[in-house]
């Protein structure tokens, strides 16, 4: 038996493993599904001060409080920023990691960056606009996907996409912009990378081959947690 611990991306929650969470403990495995602050049911605690390490201590805590060590910790998207903080606090806690589609980030750099959304200075002087209480609180990520689904749809049956998009939510907007204080290489455990065939994040898979970690590829969209889920599971499964 071994215990999983799932964190997800951006504008969703732990309520986005619904479909991952059931075949893993079938399989008699633990599961936790925490829930970053200023996401989905914690949607309420949205706010100016909640960044990316709040989110590496909302993960911290709960990784204290449950009671879990030698556990797999698994990151979808928006949460490989938040794993190598985590793993800089509590990596004792931890077996290896698993980033499913996720980002990579280096120390010091920004979502935005890593993406080529924005330049350096730009994402700088919004970080600073940011801080001094200004422009908006939230990124608009929900919305945005939901846009984009309309141009491009899911890998995945209309109905279950519906229910996908109906659940997101907004996140802070300080996240994309902040610089991550941890970056991916300083993770000294083993890790496993499974890229998705068609998605935005080809850059990231580059930067995790870059670094030595071990390589899958799902068949699928950026959101095959949902429209794969048992595609994920046995990915999962064969870690362990």
């Amino acid at each position: 038996m071994a215990t999983f611990v799932l964190t997800h991306g951006g504008g969703m929650g732990g309520w986005v493993w619904k479909f991952v969470r059931p075949l893993l403990r079938a399989a008699g495995h633990d599961v936790y599904t925490p829930t970053f602050t200023g996401f989905g049911e914690r949607i309420h605690l949205l706010s100016r001060a909640v960044d990316n390490d709040t989110h590496v201590t909302d993960i911290v805590n709960a990784l204290e409080y449950e009671d879990i060590s030698d556990c797999i910790m698994v990151g979808h998207s928006y949460a490989g920023t938040v794993l190598p903080g985590v793993h800089a606090r509590a990596g004792g806690r931890i077996r290896r990691y698993v980033y499913l589609d996720a980002l990579v980030p280096r120390r010091d750099e920004s979502i935005v960056e890593s993406l080529g959304f924005m330049p350096r200075e730009q994402a700088q002087s919004t970080l600073a606009m940011l801080r001094s209480g200004q422009g908006p609180v939230g990124s608009g990520v929900h919305e945005q996907q939901r846009e984009m689904a309309k141009k491009q749809p899911h890998l995945m049956p209309r109905e279950r996409e519906k229910w996908l998009l109906d659940h997101l939510s907004d996140m802070p907007l300080i996240c994309t912009v902040n610089p991550i204080a941890v970056g991916a290489e300083t993770i000294r455990a083993p890790v496993d990378y499974a890229a998705a065939t068609h998605t935005i994040m080809t850059p990231m898979h580059e930067r995790a081959r870059a670094l030595g970690w071990r390589m899958h590829e799902i068949k699928g969209d950026h959101a095959f947690i949902v429209g794969e889920p048992e595609a994920t599971v046995r990915l999962l499964l064969g870690v362990v």
